[in-house]
């Protein structure tokens, strides 16, 4: 009897694991993203819709107000719209920015309400309760009114839809709260069923306040409001005038009026009597070049078509995105955490110019024109080291036409991005990134677009001293071979500038051009002079050629203010030289001494995963001959120990995507060591199989699989490519896109 219940128990486990089994097969890859990742830890990822490099994007936007104290946009530096502990809304933001350091854009407020109209953002606010997220689609219960909000996106139109109770029900738009620090509006009700108007925003990371720009919409109703109007409230005045001034800082509610309000406070209601529940849906156009465009947007973008069918359109998108990469043999958190990152550095650079090709040029002196894409969002100091390697890879596409939208900007502009954001360049951080990501991207085989052009812009923003943008201190740099004390972190700015020059000596060796190939190889080299052979370290020089004192290595950690190093210190920067690991092995003493220092900084906590100086150094064990596990060793415990199936599962600041794609390289197996040089480095991939297909119109195979074949789940013993050893951690783009399958073997 015994032994009968243990069978019948044990066939009960093998169906259910079976079960299961066939369960996690039959999901798609956009059933896997969790767009809570990243919502809490400063992740700054926001959990609401949006389709594949949308314009528009809706967020939930809960850090407004003391009843989300400490996380609360005004409190402290805050970047995101969403942070996953607050509990306290105040709408629905139509357009964000996901994973970036500074508070921007979060504006276009939507809200629904119930009972008498309110138009104070604290007192109109509310908690809420069962949030869901997926890929394309958001949902909550607005507790105060017990309204049901649903939401999804287009790729220019943000689209809700609102469960109202019986009685009176509103829908606001407040134009005057946002993430912004950027004021001013413009509103007008066209009529009972569409409104129109405009939101500034601009100075991103509080930088070029003077080229504060403007987002137009339109916004459509499914069902005629009952009643309408608008309100402004003014600043407070307290000249003498003020004793007749009755209104003074007073809220103006101007009811059933299509007059066009302007105004820092201002906004709009839209009121209806329902009888019983009610449903009404609201479509809401995003452009940067007009409200007229934002109209042909969502007229021609999703029409009269209902909320599922647009949902479902998205879904299928980002489907088709996610599907580029499949992956087999992981368990439910590792489907989730890999589609949820691949997810993530499909969100930006993102789509800028409208469904008729129109869209601001740099500066905003016109509005130019492309059959193309052009993108914005170009956070390249950050995506440089790997994101648009990845796209290179997976979405080349896509990635040609982010190099032409770059060199649009050279074109507008006179240089090449730094960080642009809406055609705005705020030239945020430091160094000459576009000229590497340009490199990385030939160097891959993506070559359509004018490659001269390209060339000609890498070199003016290399070489032209007086007033570039791109390279402060460009001076000091080509007299002396780095930057010093009297600039801005120099020791980590000279090795960006080695990177780019490299890069550009890459270039120069394309075209032939053996003066510059020498030339700039050298310049790249120049880090050399800040290395202290006494220290294993780099560390800065003052104007007369001096070692700065005092020196702390360790000053700079948690975004420290330091003399040497921008965003880190002089561990975490001591091995980003990725064009020249050999030289500094020998600068160094040797494989052993490399090796020792580069223990040093995990061992003593001076890795820091949130953020780019250092994420390559887990694979630099991969250029010590033997010491390669600890490259698979080291990998798969930052792994586990920083990306979760949880709003905390991103260490900080996904950087536009660039922490997602750390990811997505680490679990596939594969890593790119150089940006620039196309070769990627080996680890351990942490699913069984990883197929990647490759797009026809730039590659020749179909696609190329990432085998693993574990038998005692111990490192690495060999590699193979299509069958035959390859004897190296190492191998180059070519010969790994033009391969049919990368084998890992592990002993």
């Amino acid at each position: 009897m015994l032994l009968n219940i243990k069978n019948k128990m044990k066939t009960a486990c093998i169906l259910y694991m079976l079960f299961f089994s066939i369960t996690i097969f039959a999901q798609e890859p956009a059933d896997f993203v969790n767009p809570f990742i990243g919502t809490s830890n400063y992740g700054a990822a926001y959990p609401g819709p949006i389709a594949p490099r949308g314009m528009a994007s809706i967020s939930p936007f809960n850090v407004a107000g003391v009843k989300n104290t400490p996380m609360e946009k005004d409190s402290q530096w805050l970047s995101n719209p969403y942070v996953n502990e607050n509990n306290f809304l105040t709408g629905f933001s139509q357009v964000n920015l996901s994973g970036v350091g500074c508070p921007e854009l979060g504006v276009i407020l939507l809200m629904p309400t119930t009972g008498a109209v309110e138009i104070d953002h604290l007192k109109y606010g509310s908690t809420y309760s069962n949030e869901v997220a997926k890929a394309g689609y958001y949902s909550v219960n607005i507790e105060k009114y017990k309204v049901k909000g649903e939401f999804t996106a287009s790729k220019r139109v943000g689209v809700s839809r609102f469960t109202f109770p019986k009685g009176q029900s509103n829908i606001l738009l407040n134009l005057g709260l946002g993430l912004t620090n950027e004021e001013g509006a413009m509103i007008k009700v066209v009529s009972a069923t569409e409104i129109e108007g405009m939101r500034s925003v601009g100075s991103f990371c509080y930088n070029s306040p003077e080229d504060a720009y403007p987002v137009y919409f339109v916004a459509q109703f499914s069902k005629p409001a009952d009643k309408f109007g608008v309100w402004k409230k003014p600043a407070k005045y307290n000249g003498v005038e003020a004793q007749w001034m009755g209104y003074n800082g007073k809220a103006r509610m101007m009811e059933n009026t299509i007059k066009t309000v302007v105004g820092d406070s201002i906004g709009s209601y839209f009121t209806y009597k329902f009888d019983k529940q009610e449903t009404v849906e609201v479509k809401i156009g995003i452009s940067y070049v007009s409200i007229e465009n934002a109209r042909e947007n969502l007229a021609k973008e999703v029409g009269n078509r209902s909320f599922d069918a647009i949902y479902k359109e998205t879904y299928n998108q980002w489907n088709e995105e996610l599907s580029k990469i499949l992956v087999e043999g992981g368990t439910k958190d590792e489907n989730t955490i890999f589609y949820t990152a691949l997810y993530h550095t499909l969100i930006h650079p993102n789509t800028l110019n409208d469904i008729n090709g129109q869209y601001p040029v740099i500066k905003r002196s016109k509005i130019a024109k492309t059959d193309d894409t052009r993108y914005t969002v170009f956070s390249l100091w950050d995506t440089y080291r790997n994101v648009h390697p990845l796209m290179s890879l997976v979405y080349p596409k896509q990635q040609s036409d982010m190099v032409k939208s770059m060199l649009d900007m050279f074109d507008e502009n006179g240089w090449l991005p730094k960080w642009e954001l809406n055609s705005t360049e705020t030239f945020t951080m430091v160094g000459d990134p576009a000229s590497i990501v340009i490199t990385d991207t030939y160097m891959r085989g993506i070559r359509d677009y004018d490659v001269n052009k390209a060339y000609y812009a890498m070199l003016k923003g290399a070489d032209n001293i007086e007033n570039n943008p791109l390279r402060p201190g460009l001076k000091d740099y080509i007299k002396k071979g780095y930057l010093t004390t009297d600039n801005k972190g120099p020791v980590s700015t000279t090795q960006e500038y080695n990177i780019s020059d490299y890069s550009i000596s890459l270039m120069a060796n394309e075209f032939g051009d053996k003066d510059n190939v020498k030339r700039f190889k050298e310049r790249s080299l120049s880090y050399r002079k800040l290395f202290d052979k006494n220290l294993n370290l780099l560390r800065p020089r003052t104007a007369d050629g001096k070692w700065y004192e005092p020196f702390d290595p360790a000053s700079g950690a948690n975004f420290e203010e330091n003399v040497g190093f921008i965003e880190g210190n002089a561990w975490q920067y001591n091995f980003m030289v990725p064009h020249d690991i050999i030289g500094l092995k020998k600068l160094m003493g040797g494989d052993q001494a490399f090796s020792a220092q580069l223990q040093k900084i995990f061992d003593t906590k001076q890795f820091d995963m949130a953020n780019e100086p250092d994420i390559a150094n887990p694979y630099l064990f991969n250029y010590v001959k033997g010491e390669e596990y600890k490259a698979q060793e080291m990998v798969k415990k930052l792994v586990h120990e920083y990306f979760k199936n949880e709003p905390k599962g991103l260490p900080g600041n996904d950087d536009t995507g660039t922490m997602s794609a750390w990811l997505v390289y680490s679990m596939m197996g594969i890593y790119p060591i150089s940006p620039g040089d196309p070769i990627y480095t080996i680890t351990a991939p942490m699913f069984h199989r990883v197929t990647i297909k490759l797009d026809p119109r730039y590659y020749k195979k179909e696609s190329i699989v990432i085998e693993r074949q574990i038998n005692n789940g111990g490192k690495i013993n060999s590699i193979e490519l299509n069958g035959k050893s390859i004897n190296s951690f190492f191998i180059s783009h070519d010969d790994f896109v033009n391969g049919t399958k990368l084998k890992v073997i592990q002993n």
